[in-house]
């Protein structure tokens, strides 16, 4: 496969959400939710994410058509103490529930010091990194995790067991502006950079993933139908097998078999879980020492010796922070892209040409 980039044009990220909030919208979405999801896609673009941004838009108008999602989905509150809060999304689009439970998360850990909140019933919530921070922009340590259908085996075994289960961890504090945000997925590589290598053309790492057959490819279509591989091996499966257990069964949602294949059948309830925990970090420590000392140790990490040929040295989460910067006026889409989710506008019914600059 080719490993030169395709062509792309540019286009301003607001105008881009525009564009994608009325796709939900004709899809029955309530305006102010299709504008946050819009937002959120758009938003992880911008940091170079793109496996988590507008690349997604296809594959959820077709649920929501499919009545998989709820378009205007009823978000219950299934038990809730001071510091705790479970809720069933009813299937409703992750980024609304999710937004729901950060806020649930971080207004009851300021009042108590900490709380977590979990979420069953619910659907993809994009990029874990946004939630996290938004707990840490409230003055707490923040943690976001999910589950994901079955991806990838077990030391040793031959079929999927468990998802590459994302984890986000965000401090608040920092230094120059970059917060400190760990979001990781436990596999060697999120299976939607593999969809987007697919979607651009290009080959991806041998150690990312297996064929049906449980060999290393570089072909990703060929990782799509096999196995992704476990970060660390034993120690990435292990860790994705307690955040399955902390979202699925701390929730009494779906977790492991229970969780449907994302891109399956359109019809189908993704039914993954969610959990969110926020440490109020005033409640542990004075807030301006405790930034004060975040920020000292990323500076050490920034400062630190360099191996030969390299530049610069990044804190967690700074790299998409830059780019967020960066692209903030004007983001790159390939056109293979551009033509998708034109093609999604004309079976909405508005047959308009994106916004390109």
């Amino acid at each position: 496969m080719s490993q030169n980039a395709p062509a792309s044009r540019r286009v301003a990220p607001d105008a881009l959400a525009g564009y994608v909030a009325a796709l939900f919208e004709a899809a029955a979405v309530p305006a102010a939710d299709a504008r946050q999801v819009a937002e959120a896609l758009v938003a992880a673009d911008q940091e170079g994410v793109s496996s988590h941004g507008v690349m997604l838009v296809p594959m959820y108008l077709a649920r929501l058509r499919a009545g998989s999602i709820a378009a205007a989905g009823r978000i219950e509150v299934v038990s809730e103490r001071a510091t705790t809060v479970v809720l069933d999304a009813g299937n409703t689009l992750g980024q609304i529930s999710a937004a729901l439970a950060v806020a649930l998360a971080a207004g009851r850990a300021a009042e108590y010091g900490m709380a977590a909140v979990s979420v069953r019933r619910a659907f993809h919530f994009g990029a874990a990194s946004r939630w996290a921070r938004r707990m840490a922009e409230a003055g707490c340590i923040g943690i976001a995790m999910s589950n994901t259908r079955p991806l990838m085996p077990a030391p040793g075994a031959a079929e999927r067991l468990v998802g590459n289960n994302p984890l986000a961890i965000a401090m608040p504090g920092g230094s120059g502006g970059a917060p400190l945000v760990l979001d990781m997925a436990t596999s060697a590589s999120a299976m939607g950079k593999i969809r987007m290598a697919a979607t651009t053309g290009r080959d991806i790492p041998a150690d990312w993933a297996t064929d049906a057959e449980g060999r290393p490819t570089t072909d990703p279509a060929a990782a799509i139908k096999g196995m992704l591989l476990p970060a660390a091996g034993a120690k990435g499966f292990g860790l994705a097998l307690m955040v399955d257990l902390l979202c699925g069964a701390l929730s009494g949602g779906g977790l492991t078999r229970e969780v449907q294949p994302l891109y399956g059948d359109s019809s189908q309830p993704y039914n993954c879980a969610h959990f969110f925990l926020a440490l109020h970090v005033p409640d542990f420590q004075p807030a301006e020492s405790f930034s004060a000392r975040v920020a000292e140790v990323a500076q050490q990490v920034r400062q630190a010796a360099r191996a030969p040929g390299v530049d610069r040295l990044y804190t967690p989460g700074e790299r998409e922070w830059q780019l967020a910067q960066d692209n903030a006026a004007s983001l790159a889409l390939p056109l293979p892209l551009i033509e998708e989710l034109e093609r999604c506008a004309a079976e909405c019914g508005r047959a308009a040409p994106l916004p390109l600059q």
